[in-house]
């Protein structure tokens, strides 16, 4: 890989180029200050820019987007020797890769370049997983119920992470396992500098081989820590290591939670027969209209549905527009038992008609049986 340094400090510029031509990249070394990153972009045209000899001053920023954003194809390493959670943040939005302390060690140094590396093997053939938002547009509509258990469904081919963005009263984890929690969404936000591939995994309860979930924090003060850019950081990392990230989003339309919607490649809102339900469903379906999504993008899924209730399916569209992609039957005392013993539906009941439903649907989504790896697979090759 051709590495090009740049330093004001000698030390710093011989050290790291020692460590990385003894790992046989090309290295270019530069004495001087971050200015220079435009200069030696166009005329090197590296791979990867190491820059050190960053501080905390959010302006030097500027120079390091406009690199990232006229030379997209050269990755931006800082190495800074203080830290804040906002430099790393604005870092991150700026489009630099990682932020590394300086000086940095060997190990560090090595296995930072190393990760930046496996992407560039990557650039010729990404795979890039679908994010799938559930949204309910009445308490109680089963939003929850549809994610956890087609999450389950779906993993049978694909690997699947489920993150419960309901920060405040989220309980996804428990619709499909007894587990605790060690780490939880407000955690990974707080320690987001540390974010990569490990450190996600980690994070995440596995409820199946192919199945994880980002729970929810337990202390509802902690919610308040979360902002958009930490959930917009987790995402991009999560679509490079699962084939699904599937959300589980409450009702309350936030900052938050509309910068996810925004990267979903479907959103679902999930309703009952029922007018209330209804009449929010017009109200999501006007919002979502208004932020610019396309009708292609917003899929209705009607839950508890029953053939002799008094709203039927063609009342549901007639009133909304659209046609309910996936229609959920009435099911209360197995879906019952499946959320209270916290157990998927289809562990329950594999003939259940839900279970069968909610199969279907999941093989619509995923149908390459054959050709889906096991998510390990998956981390270690991109690792």
């Amino acid at each position: 890989m051709k590495i090009s340094i740049i330093s004001p400090n000698k030390n710093h510029l011989s050290e790291m180029s020692k460590v990385l031509t003894a790992q046989a990249h090309t290295v270019t070394v530069v004495d001087g200050g971050k200015s220079k990153m435009h200069v030696v972009a166009e005329q090197e045209r590296p791979d990867l820019m190491l820059v050190d000899g960053m501080c905390c001053d959010p302006n030097e920023l500027t120079l390091v987007e406009y690199v990232t954003t006229h030379h997209p194809g050269v990755a931006v390493i800082l190495l800074c020797a203080t830290q804040s959670p906002e430099f790393l943040i604005n870092s991150m939005r700026a489009g630099v890769r990682e932020v590394l302390p300086s000086p940095v060690s060997a190990p560090a140094l090595e296995a930072a370049v190393g990760r930046v590396a496996a992407k560039l093997q990557r650039v010729q053939r990404p795979e890039v997983g679908k994010i799938l938002a559930f949204i309910p547009c009445k308490g109680g509509s089963g939003a929850t119920f549809v994610a956890t258990n087609l999450g389950y469904q779906l993993a049978q081919t694909s690997s699947v992470l489920l993150i419960d963005l309901n920060l405040q009263f989220g309980d996804a984890l428990s619709f499909v396992s007894d587990g605790k929690p060690i780490s939880t969404v407000a955690d990974v936000a707080h320690d987001i500098s540390r974010l990569d591939a490990s450190f996600l995994v980690a994070s995440t309860v596995k409820v199946a081989p192919n199945f994880s979930v980002l729970a929810a924090p337990e202390d509802i003060s902690k919610a308040m820590e979360v902002k958009a850019e930490h959930i917009d950081a987790i995402l991009g990392l999560a679509v490079t290591l699962y084939d699904f990230v599937l959300l589980d989003v409450g009702r309350n339309l936030n900052t938050l939670v509309i910068r996810a919607l925004d990267r979903a490649h479907r959103v679902y809102p999930v309703l009952q027969p029922g007018l209330p339900s209804i009449r929010n469903a017009n109200k999501l379906l006007a919002v979502f209209k208004s932020l610019g999504y396309p009708a292609a993008k917003v899929d209705l899924i009607v839950n508890r549905f029953e053939k002799t209730g008094e709203i039927g399916i063609s009342e549901i569209q007639r009133s909304l527009g659209v046609a309910p992609v996936l229609t959920l039957v009435e099911s209360c005392k197995e879906v019952n038992a499946s959320v209270n013993r916290g157990v998927p539906l289809v562990e329950i009941s594999r003939a259940n008609p839900v279970s069968r439903s909610l199969a279907d649907f999941a093989l619509a989504l995923s149908p390459r049986q054959e050709q889906n790896t096991s998510f390990f697979a998956r981390l270690f090759r991109r690792a």
